[in-house]
């Protein structure tokens, strides 16, 4: 059983800056594709930012284009959120999940809520204008 585990969440002024963590346990992060969620109150879960397991390409929603970067570290087995520039629109319960298949697709960066299995805890982020 893949089970992830987020950090990093709080709160934060406009135009700052907040790094998320997630570490999965029992899953190498660089075996299958990672990403993000986000989900404010009364709305859906929304696709943020992903990465293949190849660790090569990486997927972006238009709204964090330029200013969220998704990334890893394989020797600590982590994957990041990095988040500038941040905007009270951005407050949220941030979600990290993976697949249930590894590895397959090079380029396979899985954008929709249905393509992943397994789900963190989430953590929360508040951007205060």
């Amino acid at each position: 059983q893949v089970q992830l585990v987020e950090s990093g969440g709080g709160l934060v002024q406009a135009g700052g800056s907040v790094r998320l963590s997630c570490v999965p346990s029992g899953r190498t992060v660089s075996s299958a594709a990672m990403g993000w969620f986000r989900q404010a109150p009364g709305k859906e879960r929304d696709f943020v930012a992903a990465l293949s397991w190849s660790g090569s390409v990486t997927s972006y929603a238009d709204s964090v284009k330029g200013r969220f970067t998704i990334s890893r570290d394989n020797a600590k087995n982590t994957v990041y959120l990095q988040m500038n520039s941040l905007k009270p629109e951005d407050t949220a319960v941030y979600y990290c999940a993976t697949t249930r298949a590894t590895r397959g697709r090079l380029g396979y960066v899985p954008v929709f809520s249905y393509e992943y299995e397994f789900w963190g805890q989430g953590t929360q982020v508040t951007v205060s204008s």
